[in-house]
């Protein structure tokens, strides 16, 4: 009888709740500043920007939010997503370990990113909002935002960081579909946009000052418009719970329980989605499930930022958090995965990574594409740049256990496809990419550069 490869739960499989780490965690959150006054943020401050009900989920320490109707029959176009085991992958390795995969990419936009897109689009419409800002760096978060405020009725601006604009034009025209306006940032329709452009015309932007962009125009529009981060935040990391949740149940399915979980991270999303409820598992249940994040070493904020409070944007407008990283005016190299160049990372994560809880390891785009490659060519899927990052840390461990003889069980999260990143696989397989590290120059003065903050933070 043959090992069954792909574990498919039902509708009635959705989960009903999302899980909030915050319940559970040993680690005591900190402090989100306000960037005026550096003074603990209040909910009238947030509520320039967001709902009030996301604002309440930003701060719940509840254990499971009951997820809404409206939401989980939205999640029916594309939840339950597969988990599948990589077969082609590990006999190509001539691995023992056994390879898992959740292939959050048969979403409609192409990524995780819907998961809190759905969710936040819904919170605003009851709310009241017609038009809404966001950033989005490789061009999955505005796509599926995209999407879900078009579900919801809601008009988008979406500010592109620029060098993806210029490299994923097909995000863009997918943006546009769903009827999002989308910007090129910096742009010169807001104050932060004209003021970086002045400083340097030919700015390839950051998500960062994108972020800034966005929450200018949002904050700014008297309440008109809101601001929403597909990203970062705990409640974003609180909606994309749904992956996690689902994996146990199909693991399960398997007869099979992972020794490591591995997500990439450039804001935290995907990873926080995936690795949350498993590290539940080893709260409660002494569970001993490695959680390793994968970063790029173009933007390793995880593995050689500074963990220190920093503003959340370039423009020094959004919260104040304490976070791992490269400093809010940093400008990442044009590498290809746009979605994992952030300058930062979630709090919550990096309270979780500073604690010992999670890991991390940071890896090259050279042998990111080479690992994507490798996997499309035996598993028949064309990866995301950023999920790639996820499969090349997968396929290392799995060789680990090739030398080894160790039998692991490895999960990981696929968490996009790359369908609009064929000019990026164009370049890899020109032999036109390399890897960049971020010098260790910039490191050093990243202290000089971070916010005064009240010793009380």
């Amino acid at each position: 009888m043959s090992q069954l490869t792909r574990y498919i739960l039902t509708e009635t499989d959705i989960p009903k709740f999302w899980y909030n780490i915050a319940a559970d965690s040993p680690v005591p959150p900190t402090p989100v500043l306000n960037p005026m006054t550096k003074e603990p943020v209040t909910p009238d401050f947030l509520s320039m920007i967001f709902p009030m009900e996301i604002i309440l989920q930003e701060i719940s320490a509840e254990r499971y939010i009951e997820i809404p109707e409206e939401v989980r029959e939205a999640y029916k176009l594309y939840r339950p997503t597969p988990l599948i085991r990589a077969t082609r992958l590990e006999k190509l390795l001539g691995t023992p370990a056994h390879i898992y995969y959740k292939y959050e990419g048969a979403s409609p936009s192409g990524s995780h990113k819907s998961n809190t897109a759905i969710a936040q689009a819904y919170y605003n419409k009851v709310a009241g909002t017609h038009a809404m800002t966001t950033e989005t760096g490789a061009g999955q978060w505005g796509s599926a935002l995209s999407m879900a405020c078009k579900f919801f009725d809601i008009a988008l601006e979406v500010y592109m960081v620029k060098v993806s604009y210029n490299q994923k034009p097909y995000r863009r025209y997918l943006m546009e579909t769903f009827g999002a306006q989308v910007f090129a940032s910096p742009s010169d329709r807001t104050a932060a946009g004209r003021g970086i452009l002045a400083q340097d015309p030919e700015s390839p932007g950051s998500l960062g000052i994108a972020i800034s962009e966005a929450v200018e125009v949002a904050a700014l529009s008297n309440g008109v418009k809101k601001y929403s981060l597909g990203s970062v935040l705990n409640h974003v990391l609180l909606h994309q719970t749904v992956i996690g949740e689902e994996c146990l149940k199909q693991m399960d399915m398997a007869g099979e329980y992972p020794d490591m979980v591995i997500a990439c991270v450039g804001g935290g999303s995907n990873f926080g989605g995936i690795a949350l409820p498993f590290l539940r598992e080893n709260l409660k249940s002494d569970r001993g499930t490695r959680l390793i994040a994968v970063e790029p070493k173009a933007a390793p904020s995880l593995t050689r930022g500074k963990y220190a409070f920093d503003y959340g944007d370039t423009a020094q407008m959004a919260p104040i958090v304490k976070m791992h990283t490269l400093g809010h005016d940093f400008i990442p190299s044009a590498i290809h995965a746009g979605g994992l160049r952030y300058h930062g990372m979630a709090p919550q994560l990096c309270a979780l990574y500073d604690a010992g809880l999670i890991e991390a390891v940071a890896v090259g785009q050279v042998g990111t594409f080479e690992a994507a490659v490798t996997f499309a060519q035996t598993e028949g899927i064309l990866p995301a740049p950023e999920s790639s990052h996820a499969i090349r840390a997968a396929i290392d461990e799995a060789l680990k256990c090739k030398q080894t003889g160790e039998k692991k069980v490895i999960l990981f999260n696929l968490s996009g496809h790359g369908h609009f990143d064929l000019a990026s696989y164009n370049r890899y397989l020109s032999g036109e990419l390399e890897d960049y590290d971020f010098p260790e120059e910039a490191i050093s003065t990243i202290e000089q550069r971070l916010p005064q903050v009240p010793s009380m933070a």
